[in-house]
């Protein structure tokens, strides 16, 4: 069977990536990160090693020691981490970062890239195998958004897209065409509690990829945990960018947006 490495960040991203691989007869080598990556991964995968971050630089001996040429970057590792110690203690790690021009998501991951294809490493699209959960334009709920939550949904993917032309972030949360919060290092689920909280409920969340957006890595994903945490803000609605976000166990998350009365449409 054909290996796929799979560099494990956080989430059920990797754990559902790795279930369709196999489905197509993948043999599945993971690189699991210490304190992200659920330990649920070593059910699918057929190797899993733990690294934490001090350890970086043996995943490409790793997968160079299982014959390893195709891989793919799945789930992110919490961007907090960034400011670890654990990166001072792995050299090839300080060296990426230091070399780089700035600490943006998309600066990282594209060095990254680049140094698993000087190591002879194809980086695959972290969406192969689940294009089915890439949401075509619509509404996926039963309820649609109001007029008023139209117009909200609108200015917020404009004003999200220029967040996101920035790589601050790729989520913001408006309310009467208000800009309530914006997303940075704090990342998606935060930023729906903290706009709830300020807004008093009735957001609207818009989520969208960046410009040119590279699907090797570091696509938008939502999920039901996102919808439970638009629950708990009280949001009126979500919107995410149509065949660019990667909606994890997309039924159960549906179901329980209809269950709460939350409009999620692709636009």
């Amino acid at each position: 069977m054909e290996k796929i490495g799979i560099i494990a960040g956080n989430r059920r991203f990797p754990i559902i990536f790795s279930e369709a691989a196999k489905k197509k007869g993948y043999s599945l080598v993971a690189v699991a990160v210490k304190q992200d990556t659920s330990p649920k991964l070593k059910n699918v995968v057929d190797k899993i090693y733990w690294l934490g971050l001090n350890e970086f630089s043996r995943m490409f001996e790793i997968f160079k020691a299982e014959g390893v040429t195709k891989v793919v970057m799945v789930g992110q590792i919490s961007p907090r981490r960034l400011f670890s110690k654990e990166i001072e203690q792995d050299p090839q790690l300080k060296d990426l970062l230091s070399q780089i021009k700035d600490k943006k998501a998309d600066t990282i991951f594209k060095e990254l890239a680049e140094r698993l294809k000087n190591q002879g490493f194809e980086l695959l699209d972290s969406t192969t195998f689940i294009k089915e959960l890439l949401p075509k334009r619509g509404a996926l709920t039963k309820k649609n958004p109001s007029f008023q939550e139209w117009e909200d949904v609108y200015f917020g993917f404009d004003l999200a897209k220029e967040v996101a032309c920035l790589d601050i972030g790729l989520t913001v949360a408006v309310k009467k065409k208000a800009v309530v919060a914006v997303e940075a290092l704090e990342g998606t689920d935060n930023l729906i509690l903290r706009a709830g909280r300020l807004a008093r409920g009735g957001i609207t969340v818009v989520k969208v990829s960046r410009p040119n957006q590279d699907m090797r890595f570091d696509i938008p994903v939502v999920g039901p945990n996102t919808v439970k945490n638009l629950a708990k803000a009280g949001a009126a609605c979500l919107a995410i960018e149509a065949e660019k976000t990667l909606f994890i166990d997309m039924a159960e998350g549906i179901a329980l947006a209809d269950r709460h009365g939350i409009a999620v449409v692709a636009i």
